[in-house]
C-alpha cells in the first residue's frame, strides 16, 4: 500500500511505494531532494519527520545519531515510511539536462599537486555529450564492477574535459593503482554525474568551507560562479593539518587577485618549520570568529565527515538557514563491492 509524503517546506504531496524509501520516492517523482551517497553515509539527505512514522529496514544509518532521532531527525536515503508522513528536508532545483551515464574516458594530463595529491585531467568522448554541474561526482568503475568516487573540481568547458583531484591513501586499491601505474593516454570508465552539491543561483553572499582534499568540488564551484558574472562577495576557508596540505595555494593567490574573493587558511596540526602565523584549530571555528551571525549567507562545504558534522551543527545555532547550507561529506565505506563514495576521496 502507498503512503502519502507531504513536504511542509515546499507544499508538494507525493506517493512513496510500501518498502521504498522516501529520497527514491521523491526523484521518481521529479522532486530533487538534496543527497549524496544514497547509502547512509554522507547525511546530506537529512530533514525533519515531522509527522508519520517511518523505518531503517537495514538498521539506523551511520549519518545519524541516537539523540538526533528523538529530535525527529531522518536520512531520508534510507527512510521507509510506514504511515502518511510530513517532512522538511532541503530541495533543490532540478538540472533537466543532466542525466547519468557510464563512458569511457582518456586520461590526458597527470600532474602532482603535492607528495599524495594528484590532479587528473579526463578527455570526454566527442560523440558522447555529458552535461555536469562543478561540484558533481563520477564513478571510476573498475574491471571487476567495483566503483570509486570523486568530485568533479572543474566547470563544465569547450574542451570537453574533467578535472579530478585524488588523495593516496596508501593500501586504497584504486589510489594505489593511480600513483603507481596510471598512465597519459589511458582509457578508463566512469559512471555520472552523481549528487546535489553544486551552486544553488541566489543573491548571498557565499562561505565556502573546504577540509583537505574538499578543495575539490569547491574550486569547480568557484570557478562556475565566476564564470556565470555573479557579484556576491565568496570568502574561503580552507582547514588542513599543516601547510603542505594546502596543496594549490598558487591558484587561490591568483583568485584573489582576479576575482572577488577572501581567502582564510587553516592549519589544525602546523609543522613548527611552517612558521605559520595564520589561523589555527578547526576551520568552523575560524569560520565563527569571522562570522558569528551567519543568518544572510549561503554556505558550501566539502570534506572529512567530522568536519562536516562539527560545521553543520554550529552553523546552524550561529543562524545558519538549514536550506542555505549545501554540502558534501567524504564519509563513504572503504569496501569496494558497495558502490559508495570511498575515504579515498577526502
Amino acid at each position: 500500500m502507498p503512503y502519502t509524503v507531504r513536504l511542509a517546506n515546499k507544499e508538494v504531496v507525493f506517493s512513496c511505494e510500501e518498502n521504498q524509501s522516501i529520497l527514491d520516492a521523491a526523484l521518481n517523482n521529479n522532486i530533487l531532494i538534496s543527497y549524496g551517497c544514497r547509502n547512509g553515509q554522507c547525511g546530506s539527505c537529512k530533514g525533519s519527520l515531522l509527522e508519520g512514522e517511518i523505518q531503517y529496514p537495514e538498521g539506523q544509518p551511520d549519518a545519524i545519531d541516537q539523540a538526533e532521532i528523538e529530535k525527529g531527525i531522518a536520512v531520508f536515503c534510507k527512510a521507509v515510511p510506514t504511515s502518511d508522513v510530513t517532512i522538511q528536508v532541503n530541495v533543490l532545483e532540478p538540472e533537466p539536462e543532466v542525466v547519468v551515464k557510464t563512458l569511457p574516458v582518456k586520461v590526458k594530463q597527470i600532474d602532482y599537486l603535492s607528495d599524495d595529491v594528484i590532479r587528473l585531467i579526463l578527455q570526454l568522448p566527442a560523440v558522447e555529450p555529458f552535461q555536469f554541474k562543478a561540484g558533481q561526482w563520477v564513478y571510476f568503475v573498475l574491471k571487476d564492477g567495483r566503483k570509486r568516487a570523486f568530485s568533479i573540481a572543474n566547470p563544465a568547458n569547450e574542451k570537453n574535459e574533467i578535472e579530478l583531484q585524488i588523495r593516496h591513501a596508501v593500501g586504497g586499491v584504486f589510489t594505489d593503482f593511480v600513483f603507481n601505474q596510471l598512465k597519459v593516454g589511458a582509457l578508463l570508465r566512469i559512471e555520472g554525474p552523481h549528487g546535489t552539491f553544486y551552486f544553488q543561483e541566489n543573491n548571498r553572499p557565499i562561505l565556502l568551507v573546504a577540509g583537505g582534499t574538499g578543495f575539490a568540488p569547491l574550486k569547480g564551484i568557484f570557478e562556475e560562479i565566476s564564470q556565470a558574472g555573479f557579484s556576491q562577495p565568496i570568502h574561503l576557508f580552507w582547514g588542513s593539518r599543516a601547510k603542505k596540505d594546502i596543496y594549490q595555494e598558487a591558484l587561490v593567490q591568483q583568485w584573489i587577485k582576479e576575482q572577488n574573493l577572501k581567502y582564510t587558511p587553516v592549519l589544525s596540526d602546523a609543522d613548527p618549520h611552517d612558521d605559520w602565523e595564520g589561523e589555527t584549530g578547526f576551520v568552523h571555528e575560524a569560520v565563527l570568529r569571522s562570522y558569528p551571525d551567519l543568518s544572510p549567507f549561503a554556505v558550501y562545504m566539502a570534506g572529512p565527515p567530522q568536519m562536516i558534522e562539527s560545521c553543520r551543527r554550529s552553523f546552524i545555532e550561529a543562524g545558519l538557514d538549514a536550506e542555505q547550507l549545501y554540502y558534501d561529506s567524504f564519509d563513504y565505506s572503504a569496501d569496494a563491492l558497495n558502490a559508495m563514495k570511498s575515504q579515498e576521496n577526502g
